[in-house]
């Protein structure tokens, strides 16, 4: 019995660190466009989920198009932008930029994504959880970044604390994405008009009562409209028929 025995898994049940295997390059996939970052990050990690994604955007004539998150809070970051109406495009790994390390040394830094607005206001999201983000040495990096970052590439920076996107946030953030790109436009007017009927109601279950529609229908309508700011809710929790909800101010 004991030759059966990992030494590993004898004194620690967390996962063995594993060596870091090269990144996973996809084939062709008919009538989706490639994913075209500067940067693969999809290689072996054991401290983050890697995620490739599947998203459309009108920059692309809504064509599905790859998208790889190099963790579960940048998807979530991305999925967040996605649902926006205003959002025209998106790029994933979209430019790396040369920058004077605290020594002197030369460092390269690849953005997590790029948003293009439908007004053509582009922002680059530079996305750290709030441990690294808290450390003085990121800090001086975003500042040496910031000022090497050529003017012409983008209208503005942001930085995007991971931490603020939980698990749970993400799974949220990824049906209501899943649910906006198929819409029932009929559904949601419905339900729009039940919220703003003045009936009361608590959790999502109410509104399947009030509504005059099947509840399948209904639940996506939720979605979309907590995705569209119509209803509110604490996406932190699992978003289902017992969440509490609230109409928009």
């Amino acid at each position: 019995m004991d030759d059966m025995v990992f030494d590993h898994d004898s004194w620690n049940y967390a996962p063995p660190k594993l060596p870091k295997a090269s990144a996973l390059k996809l084939g062709d996939i008919h009538g989706v466009l490639p994913f075209d970052g500067v940067r693969n990050p999809s290689s072996r990690s054991s401290v983050s989920h890697k995620i490739f994604l599947p998203y459309r955007t009108a920059a692309n004539e809504w064509k599905l198009k790859v998208g790889i998150a190099e963790s579960e809070p940048e998807a979530g970051t991305a999925l967040q932008i996605l649902i926006s109406p205003k959002t025209f495009d998106l790029h994933f790994q979209p430019l790396q930029v040369k920058f004077k390390g605290p020594n002197g040394e030369n460092r390269t830094h690849t953005f997590d994504l790029m948003v293009t607005f439908r007004s053509g206001y582009r922002r680059l999201i530079y996305v750290r959880n709030g441990h690294s983000l808290s450390k003085t040495a990121t800090q001086r990096e975003l500042d040496a970044i910031k000022m090497a970052l050529p003017k012409k590439v983008a209208n503005d920076m942001i930085v995007v604390n991971g931490d603020d996107f939980s698990r749970q946030r993400c799974r949220n953030l990824a049906l209501m994405h899943y649910f906006i790109f198929n819409p029932d436009d009929e559904a949601d007017e419905h339900l729009l008009d039940v919220v703003r009927s003045g009936r009361s109601f608590y959790f999502m279950k109410d509104l399947f009562a009030l509504a005059q529609m099947p509840q399948k229908r209904m639940f996506a309508a939720c979605h979309r409209l907590v995705a569209k700011g119509y209803l509110k809710a604490n996406l932190d929790n699992l978003l289902w028929e017992n969440s509490r909800v609230k109409a928009a101010a």
